[in-house]
Formats: C-alpha cells, sequence, structure tokens
C-alpha cells in the first residue's frame, strides 16, 4: 500500500470485515445504509482521540468531582450531498452535540470536475472544527471544492473523512490541500475511465437511495 503524508486508513478488523460486506454488489439497500453509517461511526472514534478537554466540576450521585467535556466550540459535520447524507447519523450518534452544515456538489460525468449548487454551514466557522464527509474519495475534485468553499468562509481546521480513497484523490486532496487529513476505511487501486475507484464499491448515492 503507498503511503501519503496526509492519509490515515483506519484499519480496525471490524471495520475491514463490514467494508468486506459494503462492497459486495449482492448486499441490498437497508444492509449497505446500516454498513456506511456504522463504517462512519467507527471512523470518526478514531479521529476524535486527540479532541481538546476542560475540567468541569461535577456531583455524581455519592460526591462532588472533576471530570472532563470537549472545550471549545462544537464540531460540525459537513456532509457532500448527496451521498454524504449516509454518514452523518453514525457520526452524530457518537457526537450529538453536532452541528450539521451542508455543501451541494455533483460530479459532470463528462469532465469529472465538480458543480456546486448549495453551501450552508453554522456560524462562525473560523472557531469551529470541521468534518467533511463524503464516502468517496475519488478524483478528488468534489472533496478539494468542497474543503475550498469551507475555506473561503473562514474555516481553518478541517479533515475529511471518506469509506474508500483512490490515490488519485488522496494525491489531488495533498496539492490543493496539504493540511487538511484524509481518513478512510480503505486506499484502493486505482481510478478506471470513468472516474471510479476500483475495486471500489459502486456509486454510494446510488446504492444508499436506491437510484441508479
Amino acid at each position: 500500500m503507498r503511503t501519503y503524508p496526509n492519509l490515515t486508513v483506519v484499519g480496525h478488523p471490524l471495520i475491514r470485515h463490514k467494508l468486506a460486506v459494503l462492497r459486495d454488489a449482492q448486499t441490498p439497500t437497508k444492509q449497505f445504509k446500516e454498513l456506511v453509517d456504522e463504517i462512519a461511526m467507527l471512523i470518526t472514534y478514531e479521529i476524535t482521540r486527540d479532541l481538546p478537554l476542560e475540567a468541569v466540576e461535577i456531583e455524581t450521585p455519592l460526591e462532588r468531582t472533576t471530570a472532563h467535556t470537549l472545550a471549545g466550540k462544537k464540531l460540525t459535520l459537513v456532509p457532500i450531498l448527496r451521498a454524504g447524507l449516509g454518514m452523518v447519523d453514525g457520526v452524530a450518534r457518537l457526537i450529538p452535540s453536532a452541528r450539521v452544515g451542508h455543501i451541494g456538489l455533483f460530479r459532470d460525468h463528462e469532465t469529472l470536475q465538480p458543480v456546486d449548487y448549495y453551501f450552508k454551514i453554522p456560524s462562525e466557522p473560523e472557531a469551529r472544527d470541521f468534518i467533511v464527509l463524503d464516502p468517496m474519495l475519488a478524483t478528488g475534485g468534489s472533496a478539494s471544492a468542497a474543503v475550498a468553499s469551507l475555506k473561503r468562509s473562514g474555516a481553518t481546521r478541517v479533515q475529511l473523512v471518506c469509506l474508500v480513497a483512490a490515490p488519485e484523490g488522496v494525491e489531488r486532496m495533498l496539492a490543493d490541500h496539504p493540511d487538511v487529513r484524509v481518513w478512510t476505511a480503505a486506499l484502493d487501486r486505482e481510478l478506471n475511465a470513468q472516474g471510479y475507484i476500483l475495486p471500489g464499491l459502486g456509486d454510494a448515492g446510488d446504492r444508499l437511495f436506491g437510484t441508479r
């Protein structure tokens, strides 16, 4: 496997098992949705290890004690529409206080370039930590465009979470946004002529929502 300074592949056995089922063309839509949710949650557990904490005083049923809670502004999840929506619930299950923004992008199948149509995030982006969600990092065009939009709005701390990445997409993110760490469940072999990841898992949006 190739290594990149901006990439972390989360190879937990549970993630690898669930990803194998996710890839299977025979996996039905309902199970596919559940697996996307679960893998996103498991990856989020890993990427949040270094979140800052602050000490607070609380009363347990028996005594007063010092505990620790997340410090600073709430995390903001930013799914790239539409496939990124399938990852939100899994992440939010771990971080129910997270805000959710949305970025609408689609890939032109002829030019393979991103076309944006929607952008909405919480206020004070410069004070927030953003996690961009998109199941597939293929050419990297959509992810790069989404991060660029966040940065133009004032965001300074951004990470990207995907389920499957292609080397071309990782390299594009490294060139365009070397400060953005990419987290994925798998680094696949390559893109085909149509810009799909190989071996990949097909079109994540179509498989999530039962469309073609």
